[in-house]
């Protein structure tokens, strides 16, 4: 899963990137509204994280201007306060979830896990590809019964193909799923890494399809 954290405290920040990237998410940071916007424009992401209270546009003003363009990404509002009024601002203004600083950090990506749930088109608590499946809560694989342990960026590809089910995802949307801006992003990784894949997945009925000049697609056998 991809993140946009959205936060001008930039200690805070730092710990909340490290805190994510060791539950293996991909995450990009901005400390300002204007520069989300431009990372939105030119990215997909699966929760957008942000902060309440930025300069010069505020996250409920930013939060306002994608709701009105009909941006759908699930956003979970970081408030310095509990109130009632905070928490009516936060709903009004469009977010699917907030959480109150300080937060603990199993709290957070409980919250984040919720809300990708939410947006799937099963809302279920699990995936299922054949014999492959994805639990959300734990975002771990099987495959037949047996744990799948993949490393690092495979695991990324495979929850982004299974997240998008039926769907194709193109080379340029996995690039997008698995390199954050520090990274050196590479269209030949994805074919290595897809291959790595489709050998693990090998033996049972959860495929990985090629759509020539589209992307690629994640299907069981029987369908």
């Amino acid at each position: 899963m991809k993140l946009l954290l959205v936060e001008d405290n930039a200690e805070l920040a730092h710990w909340i990137v490290n805190l994510l990237k060791a539950e293996s998410f991909v995450v990009d940071h901005v400390s300002n509204a204007e520069c989300a916007v431009s990372m939105l424009n030119h990215q997909g992401y699966d929760v957008l994280l942000l902060d309440m209270r930025l300069p010069a546009m505020s996250g409920k003003e930013l939060l306002g201007r994608l709701r009105r363009r009909g941006d759908t990404v699930p956003v979970l509002m970081l408030t310095a306060h509990g109130s009632i009024e905070d928490k009516v601002e936060c709903f009004a203004a469009g977010a699917d979830d907030f959480v109150v600083k300080p937060f603990d950090a199993r709290e957070l990506v409980a919250r984040i896990k919720a809300l990708v749930r939410r947006q799937s088109a099963q809302k279920a608590i699990a995936l299922v590809c054949g014999q492959l499946h994805y639990e959300f809560d734990s975002r771990e694989f099987s495959y037949g019964g047996v744990p799948l342990t993949l490393r690092r960026r495979e695991h990324a590809i495979l929850e982004a193909l299974i997240l998008r089910q039926g769907k194709t995802v193109s080379k340029s949307m996995l690039m997008e799923s698995i390199f954050s801006l520090d990274d050196v992003a590479s269209a030949d990784a994805i074919d290595i890494y897809i291959h790595r894949l489709r050998k693990r997945l090998a033996g049972g009925n959860a495929q990985i399809m090629t759509l020539r000049g589209l992307g690629y697609i994640l299907r069981a056998r029987d369908d």
